[in-house]
């Protein structure tokens, strides 16, 4: 069974009808989606001329059963203050919206399904 946290990109992704990414997401079994992720696929949405048909296609999707929505809470805050003070003492940081999806990741033991490179600055975050 994969179980895996996406980022927006892959999302996006995945409705852009990206072979690869479509074919990886049917051979998951558990795909989380978190705050971060769903608010930045809203901005994304907003005031576009799809924007009332990406939302409900969104909402589909998170009401699919392998759909999971991850709440942060204040565990993860702490995961984030951990990962902030290491990529701050590398020297390599990220953006701070993808170091809070990057916590959730940790936090719920799941991989994180993502284009996106700096997130490998990430200790132990494991790749998909």
């Amino acid at each position: 069974m994969r179980k895996v946290l996406i980022d927006t990109n892959m999302y996006s992704a995945f409705k852009r009808g990206n072979k690869d990414i479509v074919s990886a997401f049917q051979h998951i079994d558990y795909i989380g989606i978190n705050i971060v992720v769903l608010a930045e696929l809203y901005a994304g949405f907003k005031g576009s001329k799809k924007e009332n048909s990406n939302r409900i296609e969104l909402e589909s999707f998170i009401n699919s059963p392998r759909v999971h929505f991850i709440n942060n809470d204040m565990d993860t805050a702490d995961f984030y203050a951990q990962i902030f003070n290491s990529l701050k003492k590398k020297g390599t940081p990220i953006p701070t919206n993808d170091i809070w999806i990057a916590a959730s990741a940790l936090q719920n033991g799941l991989a994180l399904f993502t284009l996106d490179k700096h997130f490998q600055y990430v200790d132990g975050l494991i790749l998909k």
